[in-house]
């Protein structure tokens, strides 16, 4: 290697998995396999659902999976998180609950490629935030039932909750996703995962 190429490449930290300069193309797209496989597995468990599972709230059905602390139901969520803004005129969760989730997964897919600060293992999780992202928007988009929900776990009334609000694949890779890159961003040396 010239010096001058030696000059202009990327320093790389010694911490192994961060970087201190420009990610490679491959480290750019190799994590959206994994936003893409989160969508696939997401719209495929929610069309399953909605084929063969009726609406729990009009006729009570459930699968026990592991009896009455985790099942599996057919809900819809017109709202975000914990049903916020069910109630809202259609034009307006439309508004809120597509654009505005539509301009902050623009944000996460600009700091993906753009940010330097970003390890690898930091960029798989902002892929998984990704992919959740999309999987709940296409529902919002394409189902006006609303979202489709129906992993359903018992939270014995913690926080005044007797059951944890129903979720999907989408919702747990987002709140994953979001969980592990907040850790490696407090508890990792200098920032470095």
């Amino acid at each position: 290697m010239s010096r001058q190429d030696s000059e202009t490449r990327p320093a790389r930290s010694a911490g192994g998995d961060g970087l201190r300069g420009a990610p490679t193309p491959r480290e750019l797209w190799t994590p959206l396999i994994l936003a893409a496989a989160i969508v696939l597995v997401d719209q495929v468990t929610k069309a399953i659902i909605v084929a063969h599972v009726p609406l729990y709230y009009r006729t009570g059905f459930s699968i026990e999976v592991l009896g009455d602390f985790f099942r599996i139901i057919h809900a819809r969520n017109l709202g975000i998180a914990f049903s916020i803004g069910d109630g809202l005129p259609f034009w307006l969760r439309k508004a809120l609950f597509v654009a505005v989730p539509v301009a902050v997964l623009g944000v996460l897919v600009g700091s993906l490629y753009r940010s330097r600060d970003l390890t690898r293992t930091q960029r798989w999780y902002v892929a998984a935030i990704i992919g959740g992202g999309v999987g709940n928007i296409i529902d919002r988009v394409f189902r006006p039932q609303g979202v489709v929900d129906f992993l359903d776990v018992k939270f014995y009334g913690l926080f005044g909750l007797e059951r944890w609000p129903t979720f999907n694949v989408a919702d747990s890779s987002v709140v994953v996703g979001g969980v592990l890159l907040v850790l490696t961003m407090f508890f990792s040396s200098d920032g470095q995962a």
